[in-house]
């Protein structure tokens, strides 16, 4: 383990800076479609382009992976930027404030740096592994609920684009399992923001049943600094790797993953 992450933090913060200053003085502009009900806008493009410039500036010899244009630079190294420009596009397009910008820092595939901004929230959360998980200057944890008919679990978005419905029979039976067993459900079309307030203790769980780089680093990065566990969905160690993205307050961890068990019958991989 290198001591780089810390020391990489604030370059990240000041990225996520010049991102939310895009993402809160500029209109979304045209929409480009990526597929099925999929699309970025104008301010994701000019976004991600100024946070790699940034990036590239401050720290050269890593490279960095966005959502928007791929990854650029030498991949021999064990770290790499994860990016999401805006996380929540859709909401974003359509003056939902639930969006935020998400870097992450990745080595040797697991996150160890984190920042979240949410531009129209007007909260930035971020953490390094080993120095414990912030919004602003405050220190966050996640929470202590015990009961699972106590917490508040977020789901990931529906699927689009090919094979959306085989892999939806498995989201729908798994908001039916948790609707019948946790006090409330909630989608808000971000998994940036169900991480970071997994980790702020708003949440109990967040599951979303993919796994995209760009999407997850930051926020699993800064869950688990807060004291979240965070898994695949066969309870092994989340990594980059995993199919699975579940975030949850570790004495509901193990009533969290009877759920997703519980919907092995819907898995689109059978």
């Amino acid at each position: 383990m290198t001591d780089a992450p810390a020391a990489l933090l604030p370059a990240a913060l000041k990225a996520a800076e010049i991102a939310s200053d895009l993402v809160r003085t500029r209109v979304p502009g045209l929409l480009t479609a990526k597929g099925d009900r999929d699309m970025a806008s104008e301010v994701d493009y000019a976004v991600e382009r100024a946070v790699r410039d940034y990036l590239k500036k401050r720290t050269p010899d890593i490279p960095v992976l966005g959502e928007e244009e791929g990854i650029t630079g030498d991949t021999t190294g064990e770290l790499l930027w994860a990016i999401d420009p805006v996380d929540g596009t859709a909401n974003f397009v359509r003056n939902i404030p639930l969006c935020g910008i998400s870097i992450g820092l990745i080595e040797r595939g697991r996150p160890v740096v984190g920042v979240i901004d949410l531009p129209f929230l007007g909260t930035r959360y971020h953490a390094a592994q080993h120095a414990g998980a912030h919004l602003g200057d405050r220190r966050i944890q996640a929470s202590m609920t015990t009961d699972l008919k106590d917490a508040i679990v977020a789901i990931g978005d529906y699927a689009v684009g090919e094979n959306a419905q085989t892999k939806n029979r498995r989201r729908i039976a798994l908001t039916d399992r948790l609707a019948a067993n946790v006090q409330r459900v909630r989608m808000f079309g971000s998994v940036a923001i169900d991480l970071a307030w997994v980790a702020e203790g708003k949440l109990d769980a967040s599951i979303t049943l993919s796994n995209k780089p760009w999407d997850m680093a930051a926020g699993v990065a800064i869950a688990r600094e807060a004291g979240a566990l965070v898994s695949d969905q066969d309870g092994t160690d989340h990594t980059v790797s995993s199919v699975s993205t579940v975030a949850t307050t570790p004495a509901l961890a193990d009533d969290i993953a009877a759920l997703i068990k519980s919907t092995d019958d819907t898995r689109s991989d059978r």
